[in-house]
């Protein structure tokens, strides 16, 4: 697993880099990070809308299905198959393909917030090494955690002095590693309230509050969809999910998936204006008629002229 942070790293350190410095403060650098990393993921929404109009486009016809073949449910999936097949749509990307899109993002944040000597400072890898093996010395009971040792550093360089050139010393000494007071290294104890646990509190009302603005939309436009006993676990259990995410990495991580539900919130509600659900269906049907007439026509002009 830290050879994928290690790898990810890597181009998500350069861009976090340039926009440190631009505005010179880390958090904030996460932050528009964080922004910069919905933009990438936009298209993916974009077709993910799509993906859930042509969905509930497709309800009457998986409930004709349901009711030709009710009580067998072999038949049902194989005829679900295949509808989604003869239409090209496959369900499933419309839920999963955001988060799919997120996952080698976060990995490549976690990367770069264990690692700010080397993406943040640009430190030389010869002084990491030789701070890190002072520090794993002086401090064995701090380093047990081999990903958290550069932060380790950063929080004990004044125990470090002299062991690198004052140039470079004085570069870790002035960096501030915190946003709004809060430092980005540590991680929230889930059993010791601290100031810390402000992070996952954000993080679980940002999620539940897009999660049920998503829930009511879903309930007014697609009433048969909204009864599915799914929609309920992924209304109160995506806010679950992301508060316990939040405990389990430092609160840059946190800063970061807080930022991205709300620009996640922010461009659910620009597409559901620029790309209406509704308005799409009517698209679609408008499209399936052109489509429809189009075939008939065609085999209209086949059979007139085999009957030349």
């Amino acid at each position: 697993m830290n050879a994928i942070y290690d790898i990810l790293g890597v181009p998500f350190g350069f861009v976090l880099k340039l926009i440190f410095n631009l505005v010179n403060n880390y958090g904030l650098s996460l932050i528009l990070f964080t922004f910069f990393a919905r933009l990438l993921m936009f298209p993916s929404s974009v077709s993910q809308q799509k993906g859930a109009a042509k969905t509930q486009r497709l309800q009457p016809k998986l409930r004709k299905i349901q009711e030709k073949y009710k009580g067998n449910n072999q038949k049902i999936q194989e005829e679900t198959q295949a509808l989604y097949q003869r239409e090209g749509h496959n369900p499933m990307n419309a839920g999963c393909a955001p988060m799919l899109v997120q996952m080698p993002i976060i990995f490549g944040l976690i990367g770069v917030i264990y690692n700010p000597l080397k993406y943040a400072l640009e430190i030389p890898q010869e002084h990491i090494d030789t701070l890190v093996a002072a520090v794993k010395e002086l401090l064995p009971e701090l380093t047990k955690n081999s990903r958290t040792i550069q932060l380790t550093v950063i929080n004990q360089i004044g125990e470090l002095s002299g062991l690198i050139p004052d140039q470079v010393y004085s570069k870790i000494v002035d960096f501030n590693f915190t946003f709004l007071g809060l430092p980005l290294g540590e991680t929230p104890d889930m059993k010791n309230f601290s100031i810390l646990w402000i992070i996952p509190i954000l993080s679980g009302l940002t999620s539940f509050a897009s999660s049920i603005y998503t829930y009511l939309k879903q309930k007014q436009s697609n009433p048969e969809m909204y009864k599915n006993p799914t929609m309920g676990c992924m209304t109160f259990g995506m806010p679950l999910f992301s508060t316990y995410f939040t405990f389990l990495f430092p609160v840059g991580i946190g800063i970061y998936w807080t930022a991205s539900n709300i620009f996640a919130f922010a461009q659910t509600l620009i597409l559901n204006y620029t790309h209406n659900p509704k308005k799409m269906i009517a698209k679609l049907m408008i499209e399936e008629t052109i489509e429809r007439r189009s075939r008939e026509e065609n085999l209209k002009h086949a059979a007139t002229l085999r009957n030349k």
